[in-house]
């Protein structure tokens, strides 16, 4: 009655963007059509990432849950593939600048769920090595993810722009990666009618599940 949400497909854009303007569809586009009504979404994914998006139906619920994102009354996990050996946990305090040039605090709290070292050469190393992480960003800034992980030199598999250009370029000559390996898994809020707790959750892509078949992660879990 008040919300509905989709597990975005990667290289979906949420709106329309003056910078894919040849792009034909949306998500706003399909799931209006889909369901008959107009929606409001309430958050951003970037466009190559997947995962839990919630959109609201009328703009006093858009007002309302817009607050509580601002307010950082909303919790979101995401989980995602980055170079390197992560320690256990960490938080990353480090501001970022928005488009319009103004510097903004931005938080991310993450843990290292699994570690892998594959016997693929890379630089002056004879092993490339991965983890595993799940992510709890407390702001929401713009590829706030992808430059996190990128200034503590972990950045994320097949990101681009804000990630490791040599190891997407060896990812997309040996396994055809073109997918960037981030997806939003959960979204935990209070729903601003019922006020009762409502936890989203959306599994992981074929995509994700395509080339986790060379680094072999335990991702039951996310499915």
């Amino acid at each position: 009655k008040y919300l509905v949400a989709i597990n975005k497909p990667r290289d979906l854009l949420v709106h329309k963007s003056f910078i894919a303007g040849n792009i034909e569809e949306y998500a706003v586009q399909i799931l209006r059509d889909q369901i008959g009504q107009r929606v409001y979404p309430i958050h951003i994914l970037d466009r190559k990432t997947s995962g839990v998006l919630l959109f609201a139906l009328n703009k006093e619920i858009l007002k309302q849950l817009n607050d509580d994102f601002a307010k950082r009354k909303v919790f979101k996990k995401y989980i995602a593939v980055v170079r390197g050996f992560t320690p256990d946990e960490e938080t990353i305090d480090y501001a970022l600048t928005n488009e319009n040039g103004r510097l903004q605090q931005a938080l991310t709290h993450y843990k290292t769920l699994q570690k892998t070292e594959l016997h693929i050469p890379f630089g002056k190393h004879q092993t490339s090595r991965y983890s595993l992480v799940e992510i709890y960003p407390e702001t929401g800034r713009q590829h706030q993810l992808r430059k996190h992980f990128k200034h503590i030199f972990h950045p994320i598999l097949g990101s681009r722009p804000h990630g490791c250009n040599k190891q997407n370029k060896l990812w997309l000559e040996l396994f055809n990666l073109t997918a960037m390996l981030l997806h939003a898994g959960e979204l935990h809020f209070l729903h601003p009618v019922t006020q009762n707790k409502i936890v989203l959750k959306a599994g992981i892509d074929s995509e994700f599940k395509k080339y986790n078949a060379v680094l072999k992660f335990d991702l039951q879990e996310y499915d």
